[in-house]
């Protein structure tokens, strides 16, 4: 009797191990099939035309001395900044760049002898927003006319980026929507829930305008600010049924 009770419990024991395996067996099939889906990358783009500028320019001095090349140039600088002023440029968009002084030597032909200082170089530069083009032609004037002798470049921008940004997004999700509907058609498919978004690139980029001055006026310098475009890029998968 002691053996029969033995094989009783080693079958229940046998029951219990593959019971789990019985309700895995019992649920669903569908329930481990992969969820179809369609996963789209698209893009919006917007124009715009820009309403401000950035102009980066300074003055470029010289002298025997550090002091006496630093002298010139602050003088010059400061006539600068107080006729942008006076043509409606405001302080705060007004902001120095760079400052620097630097030796300038004269070198022997064979090299045999050490360089010898001649004088100093000092470069002052500041970057200027005007925000009213219509400025930008007399503010390269004035700064030319009272010094200014480097304009490292300019830059046109929209003041209304971020609002263009995200009109740049929503058509880029619309075209997302109607790529993906597309495809789901042609499939025999309807487009599901949303399961992801992720946002790609949404960038505006300034063309910068080198300029280099050749004259003591800017005046007759054609520029053009023609339209910028802020382009955006969103990948987004749908379930599909």
């Amino acid at each position: 009797m002691f053996p029969a009770r033995l094989a009783a419990v080693a079958a229940l024991a046998i029951l219990v191990g593959v019971s789990p395996m019985s309700d895995a067996l019992a649920q669903d099939p569908e329930a481990t099939t992969p969820q179809r889906h369609i996963t789209v990358t698209a893009e919006g783009s917007v124009s715009a035309v820009p309403d401000m500028v950035l102009i980066s320019t300074g003055v470029q001095t010289t002298a025997e001395t550090a002091r006496d090349a630093l002298a010139d140039n602050s003088k010059a600088m400061r006539r600068v900044i107080k006729r942008l002023k006076e043509v409606g440029i405001r302080g705060r968009d007004i902001a120095t760049d760079n400052l620097s002084v630097q030796p300038e030597y004269q070198r022997t032909r064979d090299n045999s002898k050490p360089p010898v200082v001649t004088g100093y170089r000092v470069n002052n530069s500041v970057r200027i927003q005007v925000k009213d083009i219509s400025l930008l032609g007399e503010v390269l004037d004035e700064v030319i006319e009272l010094g200014a002798n480097q304009v490292g470049g300019i830059q046109f921008q929209v003041s209304r980026e971020e609002r263009l940004r995200d009109e740049a997004r929503t058509k880029a999700m619309e075209n997302a929507r109607r790529r993906a509907e597309l495809f789901a058609r042609e499939a025999n498919a309807r487009l599901g829930e949303v399961l992801m978004i992720r946002e790609g690139h949404a960038n505006f980029n300034p063309r910068p305008v080198a300029m280099e001055m050749r004259s003591a006026k800017a005046g007759g310098v054609p520029l053009q600010a023609g339209t910028q475009e802020l382009s955006a890029s969103v990948t987004v998968t749908w379930a599909l049924r």
